[in-house]
């Protein structure tokens, strides 16, 4: 740990802080309380306290301009010859450091027409600086201030301390922070929230806490925000709920913060609690929260949760934003209604680029092939330039509906017309693409002429094409050298096993299951969720703990009869053990999809939707039960696997078992 500073720190009359390096942002929905000035401002000077009043040019700008705004403004000033005014030019610059999207090339033309810039207009600069992206430059400027003898104040440090939150290295801000201790602006609640946001940027939480519990006096709600939030970055929950319970007085930031730790440390049910909580006490979300949480929702499949959301959004009558239309998209989409991201889709006014990837990747995972790629052309239409990502959305839709032609032609558009070089998503789909379609020799020449070494996951998609299409030779020699590279991950001997199970090789079967024991590389165990009655319920193969665990058998039981009378024979094919064929029917009748249908029959009315979220890809039989059961049982039910979506209506399925 750093030493902490105290203020017999020695520190270098001239910092070296020229030619700092620029750095990524810091991402955070957080920032510390910075001072702003307005555009009629006192004159910090105590010997001169009169306020100035603005010429109209500047009055009349909007409490956040726009650079186009405050250029028409500084038009006008020219236009009445005041543009050698030093107080309007000023104040000109400060309009630049309010505004939401700064300009520091033009700033620094405005600040380079006053004489003798006093520190006014060197913070002002200096925030230019922090905000518009070059933090080395706010840096340089403050460096600049000390070697002319200009005094910093205390407005000064939080600008410099947030654009040191920005640069690569720690060393800058620790150096400024001996500078507010040596000029005796430690104490000021603004300087410490920088200091205290600072330390949490570089996720020093040690010495953040210090400044924190320094003077206990010198603190404000800020204060607690901006600790909560470095704990909560940390994924130290625990520590955040002793800090939230503690806090003296707790904002809509407050709440927020809680809520995206519990989110983003995989908690969404404790997420959702606080929302509700806030929702009581009168307090609305903010934008990022509700994106987190749409997000999480998506990735879970958790439907009521995503909805829920919605309706909260509604009701608080919440701005539409093209962020979070972009997130209910997205969230529909993987949660299975694919009906309303449609519908979200074509209400917008205004879209951007990752609107429609969201769309499109959306099609893509429902099996939507031709539609999706109607939207792609759509989409270049409209004069927008694809991502990376628009392109993993396209080749995937492609892949999913074995639209083979249709992927490579877009696989090259993208290199030729567009100029993006495949990444490893790219060739994994296309991979995927060529593989389920049969072209697996095609598909294996693509990863030796790759243009970037082939992961595992590549490999293992190669391998799943040799399973699915009984090419037992290559399939061997595919998964041995999985194996070698890779050899902790389970999948790889699963798949493995799986080809020589389907060739009856038993004793191959045993040998690679005893290596993947020996090898700690145990076996990742399928689970399956349905929301029913206000709970998200859980199960895995053969579970029987769940407190309706008798009456879920009970329904498997009536199930298993209907289908025999329908003609049903299971395909066991892919039970991994040498043992009796009444074992292995046994084995796939408690697969974990099996059982949440089993129980959403139980809990849904007569009629209703049943909806399944499954971790790992749906295997054969499951599939064709599925088809069998929406028939016998006269329900429609929708399954998320580790893939894609299965809607299964009238014994059909909408992957027309292509999957």
């Amino acid at each position: 740990m750093r030493p902490y500073l105290h203020r017999s720190f020695k520190w270098p009359t001239t910092p070296c802080l020229h030619h700092l390096p620029s750095a990524k942002r810091f991402k955070t929905s957080l920032s510390p309380r910075l001072p702003s000035f307005s555009l009629q401002h006192t004159n910090s000077n105590p010997r001169h306290s009169a306020t100035t009043v603005l010429h109209p040019p500047l009055s009349i700008l909007p409490p956040s301009p726009s650079i186009p705004q405050i250029k028409q403004a500084h038009a006008h000033i020219i236009a009445l010859g005041l543009s050698r005014h030093r107080s309007i030019v000023c104040h000109l610059l400060v309009a630049c450091a309010i505004s939401p999207s700064p300009s520091p090339e033009y700033a620094y033309a405005i600040f380079n027409c006053i004489e003798h810039p006093n520190v006014f207009s060197r913070n002002n600069m200096i925030r230019c600086y922090a905000k518009g992206g070059t933090p080395s430059q706010s840096l340089a400027l403050y460096a600049d201030m000390r070697r002319n003898n200009v005094c910093p104040n205390k407005h000064t440090f939080p600008f410099v301390l947030q654009a040191c939150s920005k640069v690569s290295t720690i060393a800058d801000g620790v150096q400024i922070h001996a500078h507010v201790v040596k000029l005796g602006f430690v104490e000021d609640v603004y300087v410490r929230n920088a200091l205290i946001h600072f330390y949490c940027a570089f996720r020093e939480l040690d010495d953040s806490r210090r400044v924190f519990d320094e003077s206990s006096e010198q603190r404000d709600v800020v204060s607690w925000n901006a600790i909560l939030a470095g704990y909560a970055r940390d994924g130290k929950m625990d520590v955040c709920e002793e800090l939230f319970d503690e806090m003296p007085e707790r904002d809509a930031v407050s709440w927020s913060t809680m809520t995206l730790g519990y989110v983003v440390g995989g908690k969404l049910e404790k997420g959702l609690e606080l929302i509700r909580e806030m929702r009581d006490k009168g307090i609305a979300p903010n934008e990022a929260t509700l994106v987190t949480v749409l997000s999480a929702s998506a990735q879970l499949g958790l439907l009521e949760n995503g909805r829920w959301i919605h309706s909260t959004i509604k009701a608080l009558n919440f701005p539409m934003t093209v962020p979070l239309r972009t997130a209910l998209i997205d969230m529909y989409a993987k949660c299975g209604c694919i009906e309303l991201s449609r519908q979200l889709f074509h209400e917008m006014p205004q879209k951007d680029v990752f609107v429609w990837n969201a769309m499109i990747c959306g099609l893509a995972i429902h099996g939507l092939g031709a539609e999706a790629v109607k939207l792609f052309q759509r989409f270049t239409h409209e004069g927008l330039r694809p991502m990376n990502v628009t392109f993993v959305g396209v080749l995937s839709a492609c892949s999913h509906a074995g639209l083979v032609s249709e992927g490579r032609r877009y696989f090259e558009s993208m290199m030729e017309d567009y100029g993006i070089e495949p990444e490893m998503e790219h060739y994994g789909c296309m991979v995927d693409l060529l593989g389920r379609a049969g072209f697996v020799s095609e598909a294996l020449q693509l990863i030796e002429k790759m243009t970037v070494p082939p992961d595992p996951v590549i490999w293992g998609t190669l391998l799943g094409s040799c399973r699915v299409h009984g090419l037992v030779d290559l399939g061997e020699t595919i998964g041995r050298k999985l194996i070698e590279m890779d050899p902790t991950h389970d999948g790889h001997y699963v798949s493995l096993a799986s080809i020589y199970a389907r060739s009856r090789k038993w004793e191959d079967v045993i040998k690679i299951r005893r290596l993947m024991v020996d090898r700690g590389a145990n076996k990742v165990a399928g689970w399956s969720l349905i929301e029913a009655q206000g709970r998200v319920h859980r199960f895995v193969v053969g579970d029987r703990t769940h407190e309706r665990s008798r009456e879920i058998y009970e329904m498997l039981e009536e199930i298993g009869r209907q289908l025999a009378v329908a003609g049903y024979s299971p395909d066991v094919s892919g039970v991994l053990h040498d043992i009796g064929e009444e074992e292995k029917e046994n084995a796939v009748r408690e697969h974990s999809e099996r059982l949440a249908i089993a129980f959403g029959l139980m809990v849904t009315g007569v009629g209703g939707l049943i909806r399944v979220v499954k971790n790992l890809r749906v295997c054969g039989d499951c599939h064709e039960v599925s088809k069998m059961i929406s028939k016998l049982f006269g329900r429609e039910i929708v399954v998320r696997d580790g893939s894609r979506f299965h809607h299964f209506k009238d014994g059909e399925c909408s992957c027309f078992d292509y999957w």
